[in-house]
């Protein structure tokens, strides 16, 4: 393992402006990568995440509401983001992850937050129509359901806000993004709810 003293002021301050991670996390991280920078970040991110993972139980009651017009007034979101703390809510990337799920869902439309919020009687609809698709085609009986539950994953993709694929980077999801953030702030985050409004079109 590289030696403390081999590893720079500035080469730290340089991933923690990147990660959002503590000094001394930063330094154990260049010495645990043996100062290789790239695999540094990913030993940060890796912790973060787990970390993350760790704070989905914890209260989150604080936040804030962030709204966005778009399309000169044509159409308009309010999100609501929730954290832990009052602290967190006004950080930049707090304020940042907010404003971008506002955008996203301006940009593509869901339906509902999580997985979760999908009501049981609108799941099995949507089944009974891929395994009716699925058979009309000649497929046997004892891969329907195999067939359905694939394109139940792609429906939660298009009309759930955080399995969407995030409009500025088509590798992650929302959800990913989010986690990310979770990790960067120490907080546990959780998107509560969003109104979206198009003019002219039915509520």
């Amino acid at each position: 393992m590289t030696e403390p003293a081999s590893i720079g002021a500035t080469e730290v301050k340089r991933l923690r402006d990147l990660t959002g991670a503590g000094m001394m996390d930063c330094k154990k991280a260049l010495m645990e990568s043996g100062g290789d920078f790239d695999r540094a970040v990913e030993i940060l991110r890796t912790k973060g995440l787990a970390s993350a993972a760790k704070r989905q139980g914890r209260r989150a009651s604080e936040g804030l509401i962030e709204a966005y017009v778009h399309g000169d007034g044509r159409v308009g979101v309010m999100v609501e983001l929730n954290c832990e703390t009052d602290f967190v809510a006004r950080t930049a990337d707090f304020k940042e992850l907010a404003h971008e799920i506002a955008l996203q869902v301006a940009a593509i439309p869901p339906r509902w937050v999580s997985r979760d919020e999908v009501p049981d009687d609108v799941v099995a609809a949507e089944r009974k129509i891929y395994e009716e698709q699925a058979r009309a085609t000649g497929k046997p009986e004892n891969v329907l359901q195999r067939i359905a539950e694939g394109k139940l994953d792609s429906f939660y993709k298009d009309t759930v806000l955080l399995e969407q694929a995030y409009v500025r980077d088509g590798s992650k999801t929302v959800g990913d993004l989010v986690t990310e953030v979770a990790a960067r702030v120490g907080e546990h985050v959780v998107v509560r709810r969003f109104v979206r409004y198009q003019l002219g079109a039915e509520a």
